[in-house]
């Protein structure tokens, strides 16, 4: 189960056996399945060649997979403007400014180095819809593809200039004021994970006067730690944010589109709180509505429910926090994995819209980061996983689940939710691994993990574990 096919993309590891893992034939294929669907989505009629946008981050395995992307699109008579190394929201804003006709990232966000993947982007620089990747899988199944004859092929058009792009795109949000943050000379650590964040995010504060402390920004692809920034794999930050006296510390994921903090004190902010703090500077100035995804915090909703908003919870899935997003006219949402989208930019998560925000809203307040999180409604998560096995039935596991909790308030848009009085559990199989999630919240660390435990024992039960 090492290639798994979603609405997050195409996903694998490298090496193995064609069809079980990403291979090189499995990277033409399914690259020659997204160039068809282009193709099929535009009027017969139309004598332009279609435009791809494409950036990387900086995974081993990227260069190869990047050739064989870019190759396979050429060969369907596509153009591709080649960002090179780069982040997933700098491709996305990308998109719509090259008036492209589609992106593909190639990262497999914070998967470990033995990952990498084709996320797929529609002409805004979105994610493409569930239905729309239903197409695409359909295609790469019939491999029913029709490559360009020799005086057709597609051309490349190199571009590395997306990254100062993206910086200048943010620096000039009407609620960035970098002025002022340089007024308060900030010193920061960064912890880029030797991939794309360790060039970008130091560039952006160096532009907003902060002093930057690099930890890992080379953009060598061997990543130093797990790359989900969680705490358990976050021990080097957290101790030279204390040696260095810094103000915080930012760490990235590996294509940029998560966020999470380190507190003056060395402690973890959250990623939870990172959404929560960007959205109280955003409400602050301009009230409105936010969305986040089910596996999200409590703490969203209150602070939106502070400035008379509304607030409203989405499937997993940055696709679905978007389509409920523009539904509801959320000024800010994203996810609680780290994920801000900030609509006046774009649709899609950006670490470096959150950090600019975060940094804002610092620089007007007159307290630290560590006094800044104590300032927010305390909640506690416990973010838990199983491995799945073939033998696992995971529908049968929910549905017993949900029929032992069934006086409960329980919401199945998305796995099962169950809402308890004081705390909550959310149980799902995961779009981006071959595991089943155990998310839970309280209001203190003790009854989060006492809960996750408890469920987890449940399901462990009924699947005879």
């Amino acid at each position: 189960m090492t290639l798994i096919k979603s609405i997050s993309g195409i996903r694998g590891t490298i090496g193995g056996k064609v069809g079980d893992n990403l291979t090189p034939v499995d990277a033409v294929k399914f690259a020659s399945a997204y160039g068809t669907f282009l193709k099929n989505s535009q009027p017969a009629t139309r004598s332009k060649k279609l435009k791809v946008v494409i950036g990387r981050d900086a995974r081993i395995s990227g260069p190869m997979i990047h050739n064989l992307v870019m190759n396979t699109l050429l060969g369907l008579g596509i153009d591709v403007i080649d960002l090179g190394l780069s982040t997933t929201p700098t491709v996305e804003i990308a998109v719509p400014l090259e008036q492209a006709d589609g992106g593909i990232i190639l990262t497999a966000s914070h998967n470990p180095k033995q990952w990498n993947a084709l996320k797929l982007l529609n002409n805004k620089g979105e994610f493409l819809s569930g239905k729309e990747g239903e197409q695409i899988l359909e295609i790469a199944e019939s491999e029913s593809f029709d490559f360009s004859e020799v005086d057709d092929l597609g051309e490349v058009f190199i571009n590395d200039a997306y990254m100062d792009i993206h910086i200048d795109e943010v620096l000039n949000l009407p609620l960035v004021d970098a002025e002022a943050v340089a007024k308060r000379k900030f010193k920061v650590v960064v912890d880029g994970v030797n991939s794309s964040g360790g060039v970008i995010i130091p560039k952006l504060l160096e532009q907003m006067g902060v002093e930057c402390v690099k930890l890992y920004c080379e953009p060598n692809g061997h990543f130093p730690h797990n790359p989900e920034p969680l705490k358990e794999h976050l021990g080097d930050i957290c101790k030279l944010v204390l040696e260095e006296k810094a103000d915080f510390g930012i760490v990235v994921d590996p294509d940029v589109d998560r966020l999470a903090f380190i507190s003056n004190d060395g402690e973890m902010f959250g990623e939870e709180y990172t959404l929560v703090a960007c959205a109280d500077y955003v409400l602050s100035k301009t009230p409105g509505n936010t969305v986040s995804n089910m596996s999200s915090s409590r703490a969203l909703r209150d602070i939106t429910n502070k400035y008379n908003g509304s607030y409203q919870a989405s499937a997993v899935g940055e696709v679905n926090v978007v389509e409920l997003m523009k539904k509801t006219n959320a000024i800010i949402g994203g996810e609680g994995n780290g994920g801000i989208i900030y609509p006046e930019s774009h649709y899609g998560r950006d670490s470096l819209v959150g950090v600019a925000l975060f940094l804002t809203h610092l620089a007007s307040l007159d307290m630290t980061v560590a006094e800044l999180r104590a300032s927010y409604p305390q909640y506690f998560m416990s973010k838990n996983k199983i491995e799945l096995t073939p033998q696992i039935n995971v529908d049968a596991i929910l549905l017993a689940m949900t029929e032992k909790y069934k006086e409960e308030e329980i919401n199945t848009i998305d796995g099962v939710k169950i809402d308890f009085s004081e705390n909550w559990v959310h149980l799902r199989k995961s779009n981006t691994e071959p595991i089943i999630r155990i998310y839970t919240e309280a209001k203190t660390q003790a009854s989060a993990d006492a809960l996750a435990l408890r469920i987890i024992n449940e399901i462990k039960a009924i699947a005879g574990l």
